[in-house]
């Protein structure tokens, strides 16, 4: 009888445990679920209405900016609504902010209109190309070291950067050093260019990738990088108040800003395509426009990139959290509502720089956010912009939400968990009889 008693106990123990786990993982995987289809999320304007959105979003920026801002609301390739919040000399729209990692989407249209002239092959080893530089030896095969997969940050790259820059007045390391390791990586990175995981395998954000992509540019073209973006894609697009190598003495240069509130001094960069872009509020809704066809029947790409390039770009590259976010130089925000991505790129860089751009290819809608001393207001915005547009949550507010997912996660997994627990072992409970 003792014996019985002992086996039906672990028995009904190990059902109830069984049981409550299940819950557990359920709850988990509903409250994550729920968290990337914005269940119980509200827009901070009513979906569909733009001017309350507008208001909204508005208010929010004068609110909670420390610095400088520049937004513009972009409907149809036009800019349809704007604000501007200054500390200290006024900013507008043609002021020129520093954009940070927002240069890599510049970039990238320059690599494809290599690609596009016959001058690169997206998939060929990047030491087709290279002569001043060679990525070190390693234990993987760095003949897979391709254009398209320094574009996507699947590479194989572990350098981690992040550039800090040099201050004013301090020489800036040649492209060559930089690459071999960057002087100026942002703290805790290794800031070596060099091959240290199997390229392809997964999606690692590299900086220096990027800056290998400048040389590749140089080596190529035969000019200076900034001559040749200049050349091949800013000027063309009507972004003439943009340059990734700012002059002394520049005007209409947006301060910059700690998160304090406190004015700090615009370093220089050797890492020109992966950070130095300075660009303008107008110049941004420019590159946005010139995603669609223009009022006078311009092609989508403007006669920069064809307009098939542009959609290629877009193709799914990276993957991460089982989710498509990068493609060919441009992050993969969330699905739009025509079986596309809402596109763009982020920047942010010490001591508070933080730009965003969100652009929905299908329409021609987005948001520009520039700004300085806030760390990450302008990402935080453009999600919200994503959220009121497609009614799906953009894939960085996920990442920036993560930890309070995974906190709620828990506490709903533990809930389940004991609730289901106790319900099994009352179910299962021995049932006495009565003797006839």
């Amino acid at each position: 009888m003792r014996v019985w008693w002992r086996r039906g106990l672990i028995r009904r123990i190990l059902l109830a445990f069984s049981a409550g786990l299940l819950a557990a993982v359920f709850a988990a995987v509903v409250v994550g679920f729920g968290a990337l289809e914005g269940w119980g999320r509200r827009p901070i304007g009513a979906f569909g209405d733009d001017r309350a959105f507008a208001v909204a979003i508005s208010s929010r920026l004068r609110s909670e900016a420390v610095g400088n801002a520049a937004l513009i609301l972009v409907k149809a390739g036009r800019p349809v609504h704007e604000v501007f919040v200054s500390k200290g000399a006024p900013v507008d729209r043609d002021t020129r902010f520093q954009v940070a990692s927002m240069g890599k989407w510049v970039t990238a249209l320059g690599i494809m209109t290599l690609v596009e002239r016959g001058k690169i092959d997206l998939d060929a080893p990047v030491s087709t190309y290279l002569t001043r530089w060679k990525l070190p030896a390693s234990e993987f095969d760095n003949s897979k070291v391709t254009v398209r997969r320094l574009l996507s940050h699947t590479a194989g790259l572990t350098d981690g950067l992040g550039y800090g820059g040099f201050a004013p007045g301090t020489p800036v390391q040649s492209l060559e050093a930089s690459l071999t390791h960057a002087a100026d990586a942002d703290p805790g990175s290794d800031g070596r260019t060099r091959v240290g995981r199997e390229p392809g395998a997964a999606f690692e954000y590299s900086g220096g990738g990027y800056t290998l992509l400048q040389l590749i540019v140089e080596e190529v073209s035969g000019q200076a990088f900034n001559v040749y973006m200049t050349d091949a894609v800013l000027a063309p697009l009507g972004m003439t108040g943009s340059t990734f190598l700012l002059e002394d003495g520049a005007a209409n240069v947006a301060e910059n800003f700690d998160a304090k509130g406190t004015k700090a001094p615009l370093p220089r960069y050797t890492a020109l395509a992966a950070t130095s872009l300075f660009t303008t509020a107008a110049d941004m809704v420019r590159l946005i426009a010139a995603h669609r066809p223009g009022p006078a029947g311009e092609p989508a790409g403007r006669g920069v990139l064809r307009p098939e390039i542009l959609a290629a770009m877009r193709k799914p590259q990276a993957q991460q959290y089982g989710a498509d976010v990068w493609g060919s130089g441009v992050v993969l925000y969330a699905p739009n509502r025509s079986g596309d991505f809402v596109i763009g790129h982020d920047g942010n860089n010490r001591p508070a720089i933080n730009t965003a751009v969100r652009l929905d290819p299908a329409t021609g809608d987005g948001i520009v956010l520039l700004e300085t001393g806030n760390r990450l207001l302008a990402t935080k915005l453009a999600g919200e912009w994503v959220f009121w547009s497609t009614g799906k949550v953009d894939f960085l507010t996920v990442v920036m939400e993560l930890r309070s997912t995974l906190t709620r996660a828990a506490i709903w997994a533990g809930g389940a968990f004991v609730a289901v627990f106790l319900l099994a072992w009352f179910l299962t409970r021995p049932r006495r009889t009565l003797a006839a």
